[in-house]
């Protein structure tokens, strides 16, 4: 596999503390350059399939930029810009490939439950009238729910780093970074769900502060538009579009550098990369 950054050695796997702590500081030192490429991202989501593929790869960019700083190796906006641009329609490829794979877990969900329900009630009808039936497809019913969603986590964890790879490596397409990913999270799941569950509890505060915003707009608005909604209602959704992009570019940024810390620690283990923490902040 090519390597853009580092070189062949040694290094001690980080842990769940470490993953975090690198991304928050990565996160704070670079907050304006990476909440500007955030916005840029999801304001091209406005634009259909060819917006999508940018906002995929000005994502990927801030992971990419990230890694470069943890490596010690740092690169300028324009230069990552011009390597993620020119793997455009690799993103896109990559995107729709996860589309379909998405798909394929939601029908076979879909599938197993259709399944489970038709031979519940096979049961419950050739066992009418018996509670101990009954306790039994309850109880059958959550298990098999609880173990649908661990296997849903656990696939959707193997594709956590897909497009870090092509973001970052020469020698992947948008379809080998698939694999990539599924390689490198090999035997790290639980972990990663850890790291992320963390991660998401770092964020909340920015969710409620979205919540407690859009609720003030609309309270402001509502009146406003029972009186006149021609004018006020496409004003009032602007307004509730914009809070929701930036809160967005608040919090991707932070996302992107948990996955460029992650993959660093995956490629360091993996592939023994001698990859060093900058001191610097970091």
């Amino acid at each position: 596999m090519s390597e853009s950054f580092g070189s062949p050695g040694q290094i001690q796997p980080l842990s769940v503390g470490n993953v975090v702590s690198a991304a928050v500081r990565l996160y704070r030192s670079h907050l304006k350059d990476y909440f500007l490429l955030a916005l840029k991202a999801y304001v091209w989501v406005l634009v259909p399939v060819y917006g999508w593929a940018k906002f995929y790869a000005l994502s990927a960019l801030i992971s990419r930029l990230a890694f470069g700083e943890l490596v010690n190796q740092p690169e300028s906006i324009s230069s990552g810009q011009r390597y993620v641009n020119s793997r455009l329609w690799q993103f896109l490829v990559t995107m729709l490939l996860m589309f379909l794979i998405g798909m394929g877990i939601g029908l076979g969900v879909v599938v197993l439950f259709v399944l489970f329900g038709l031979l519940s009630a096979f049961v419950g009808l050739g066992q009418q009238g018996n509670p101990a039936t009954y306790i039994l497809i309850v109880l059958l019913t959550i298990v098999v729910s609880i173990a649908a969603i661990v296997v849903v986590l656990w696939l959707l964890t193997r594709f956590y780093l897909v497009d870090v790879p092509l973001a970052i490596e020469d020698n992947v397409d948008g379809t080998s970074t698939i694999s990539r990913s599924w390689e490198l999270t090999q035997g790290h799941v639980w972990r990663i769900l850890f790291i992320s569950f963390v991660a998401f509890l770092i964020t909340i505060p920015a969710q409620i502060v979205l919540q407690i915003l859009s609720a003030v707009i609309q309270g402001i608005f509502l009146p406003l538009i029972n009186n006149n909604s021609a004018i006020f209602a496409p004003i009032l959704a602007v307004f509730i579009l914009a809070l929701s992009f930036s809160t967005g570019a608040i919090i991707l940024p932070f996302w992107q550098a948990i996955k460029a810390v992650i993959y660093y620690d995956m490629r360091s283990r993996r592939e023994g990369l001698g990859l060093q923490l900058r001191d610097r902040e970091i």
